[in-house]
């Protein structure tokens, strides 16, 4: 599907005021466009863009990375529309954790870019000892934290994503998963917990 541009200064075409009526509505769409239904992903695109545009610029700040990772989610949700499954979430929530998860790659790929140029120019001068410790010391932690990230169950490791590389608040977050603020709460409550207790860190 190519050519697709956010238009995050377009209203949604289409979209239902009712959150049931727009869940309806978005599940609908979904289906159609897994049968190949390129107008009814167009539709979709439509009534979702300006939501998804608005994820992805708020966690990669950048606005020309944002348009382009934008158009790799879209992309991304055509291919995959098939496995959208209804009674495991909104339509909505779906696509919004596909969106968040590019644009967190993004990051970290560019974090990662980042890294390599600076241990290229750190290896080409001398370095003392103990920046050389820490800068170890720093690299496992981070590993340690990425293996821990990856014993949460799919809803927590989403939620804390959300929180802590989005910097979403509770009541933000629970609209984009389309969740109870009890349950976010809870969500993000019970990945702390359990990420403390991977990696042995004292409450």
């Amino acid at each position: 599907m190519a050519g697709l541009r956010p238009r995050p200064d377009a209203a949604p075409q289409g979209a239902a005021s009712d959150p049931l009526d727009e869940r309806a509505q978005l599940t609908g769409l979904l289906r159609a466009s897994a049968r190949g239904d390129e107008a009814a992903f167009a539709e979709l695109y439509d009534a979702t863009s300006r939501r998804i545009h608005g994820l992805v610029l708020r966690v990669i700040r950048d606005p020309a990375q944002s348009e382009e990772v934008t158009q790799e989610v879209f992309l991304e949700i055509w291919r995959l529309s098939t496995r959208f499954d209804d009674d495991q979430g909104s339509p909505l929530s779906w696509m919004m954790t596909i969106a968040h998860r590019r644009a967190v790659d993004r990051v970290r790929s560019a974090e990662a870019s980042t890294r390599r140029d600076v241990t290229y120019e750190q290896r080409t001068r001398e370095t003392e000892h103990d920046s050389t410790a820490e800068a170890a010391q720093a690299s496992l932690e981070a590993r340690r934290v990425r293996q821990a990230l990856h014993t949460l169950t799919d809803a927590q490791r989403g939620a804390l994503e959300l929180a802590y590389f989005g910097g979403y608040t509770h009541t933000e977050i629970a609209s984009m998963l389309d969740l109870p603020l009890g349950t976010a709460k809870t969500r993000i409550r019970d990945g702390l917990i359990r990420l403390r207790d991977t990696l042995g860190v004292e409450s």
